[in-house]
């Protein structure tokens, strides 16, 4: 996901299934919500550092790119409850832990942003904590995720939109199905579906 606002820009989860190309052209800031592939393409986003991009991240996705080669000094952990100031931007950052897959696969930790208004949950199904959310990026398939789970998270965060991300391993048709019933049973209207290089205004 990329943000832009007031000539700033921010890239939220610049993972392996993303455009990397297109989402880091210029962009001077990164968050990340956890180390899983999907949401950071190690490598890639070590060489950004190298080359002057700045990254906010719980540590163990940080520890990840310093092993890759990144340095430090342009790395910044961050945790539940923080508030932090990136380019023009604020960013509230909430929860602690990736959803559950299985009982036999460790969590790691994830942590959700929320961004003038716009809230990335990374990997779970955070609580605002009576933040006003005008955007919910709302995750569509994984491992992890039961739709009726999301479809009663919509109902509690009550966001005036929704826009779809996470659902690369669902088919044409499975996705077609989970987005009517997500916009039939969330309450916050039909979710946008953005094809890469789309955009939304907020």
């Amino acid at each position: 996901m990329r943000l832009e606002r007031d000539g700033g820009t921010l890239v939220i989860d610049p993972g392996t299934f993303s455009d990397l190309d297109a989402a880091l052209s210029g962009a001077p800031a990164v968050l990340v919500t956890h180390e899983h592939v999907d949401h950071l393409d190690v490598p890639r986003v070590a060489e950004a550092v190298g080359q002057g991009l700045e990254v906010w991240g719980p540590q163990a996705a940080l520890d990840a790119l310093v092993a890759a080669g990144a340095p430090q000094d342009r790395l910044h952990a961050v945790r539940d409850g923080d508030t932090v100031s990136v380019g023009p931007f604020e960013v509230v950052v909430l929860g602690e832990w990736h959803a559950l897959i299985h009982p036999d696969v460790p969590r790691v930790a994830n942590v959700a942003y929320l961004v003038d208004g716009v809230l990335h949950p990374g990997d779970a199904l955070v609580d605002p904590a009576g933040h006003a959310v005008d955007v919910l990026l709302t995750p569509l398939a994984a491992p992890w995720l039961k739709l009726a789970e999301v479809v009663d998270w919509v109902r509690a965060v009550r966001p005036a939109r929704i826009a779809v991300i996470h659902d690369a391993q669902l088919s044409d048709a499975g996705r077609g199905l989970s987005r009517t019933l997500l916009g039939r049973l969330g309450g916050a209207g039909d979710p946008v579906d953005l094809a890469d290089g789309e955009s939304l205004d907020v």
